[in-house]
């Protein structure tokens, strides 16, 4: 029996899932994140033996059973990152594998030919995308000096100021000017304004980012609008890589990765991600994937060695965990 390895390697966890050739999910294992680029190659390496050291002893497999491993990490981005990166890889006992950035596991998880267009909005955002002459491209994925916003911790810090602007009278009046400084244990603004004047560096808490999610949906129109530039942020994403790619034949694939858009799924966000595209003159099939994406560095690895497999398969390995923070549902749909 062949086994083949996953794994998801981002900036919060490392997921590592083993599959045999018939499809069956025979080992999982989750520890801390492994971008190298914000922890150090040791500690991102450390990380990532672990969680395959746990998926191995849960499958009751050694290291020569992989047939085949990819790793689809955060920070694999350029030559660079790969020079580092491929000499750390190569001391785990795994004899065959390759390196992939994390945003191609999430395109595979929703494309079946590997082509299209995979838009990641989790903590960060991302986007990327693959023809089918085999170039990809990339757009975004460094942070906000180098041209990125629409990330949850994005979310989160405009929440943040929108309950402060709120409060003061600078945006209209909203529910985030109570519910923020309440979730974050304050009995109002002034007091949340007061403890992140003292004690400057405190972070924004992501989860914030579901604050947003929830208070539109109570119908706030400031909330509702953070969604909504979200959304035309992620669909300019989507465009530039389309544009940058060439040769993309129409509809392609457009697949939405990460918490903000499969667990938020939030239809203000996706209207303004739809209009944004559409108005660029694209046509597309819209897909909110039901599965991790270390899913998807388990199919790379599976069409590596020419393993193919109904992909109904995939929901029976790792679904996507976390209840969804809005009301939408995922689906996929031809733009």
């Amino acid at each position: 029996m062949r086994y083949f390895l996953g794994v998801d390697g981002g900036g919060s966890k490392t997921e590592s899932i083993i599959v045999d050739e018939q499809g069956n999910l025979v080992g999982w294992g989750c520890t801390g994140g492994s971008n190298h680029q914000t922890i150090g190659i040791q500690a991102a390496l450390a990380n990532i033996r672990e969680s395959i050291s746990m998926a191995m002893e849960s499958a009751g497999v050694k290291p020569r059973d992989i047939c085949h491993a990819v790793y689809g990490l955060a920070g694999a981005d350029r030559p660079t990152d790969h020079a580092i990166l491929q000499p750390a890889l190569s001391t785990l006992p795994i004899p065959s594998w390759r390196v992939v950035c994390d945003t191609m596991i999430g395109l595979r998880c929703g494309s079946p030919s590997n082509t299209g267009v995979v838009v990641v909005c989790g903590s960060g955002t991302n986007a990327a995308g693959r023809n089918e002459y085999g170039v990809e491209v990339q757009t975004g994925g460094f942070g906000y000096l180098f041209g990125d916003w629409a990330g949850g911790g994005d979310l989160a810090r405009q929440a943040f100021r929108m309950a402060i602007r709120s409060w003061e009278g600078r945006e209209e009046p909203s529910l985030l000017a109570q519910r923020v400084p309440d979730y974050l244990g304050f009995s109002d603004v002034p007091a949340m304004l007061d403890y992140y004047l003292d004690h400057p560096g405190t972070p924004i808490p992501r989860d914030l980012a579901v604050l947003v999610h929830q208070t539109a949906d109570d119908g706030d129109k400031l909330a509702e609008h953070l969604l909504w530039k979200t959304g035309k942020e992620l669909g300019l994403a989507a465009h530039s890589v389309a544009t940058r790619l060439g040769n993309l034949v129409q509809p392609f694939r457009l697949v939405l990765i990460g918490s903000v858009l499969q667990r938020g799924r939030h239809p203000i966000l996706l209207s303004a991600l739809d209009e944004t595209l559409q108005g660029k003159g694209w046509r597309y099939t819209r897909v909110l994937p039901k599965v991790a994406p270390v899913c998807g560095a388990v199919w790379l690895a599976l069409d590596d060695k020419g393993v193919h497999l109904p992909e109904s398969v995939a929901l029976n390995w790792v679904p996507f965990r976390g209840n969804s923070i809005s009301s939408g549902e995922r689906r996929e749909t031809e733009v």
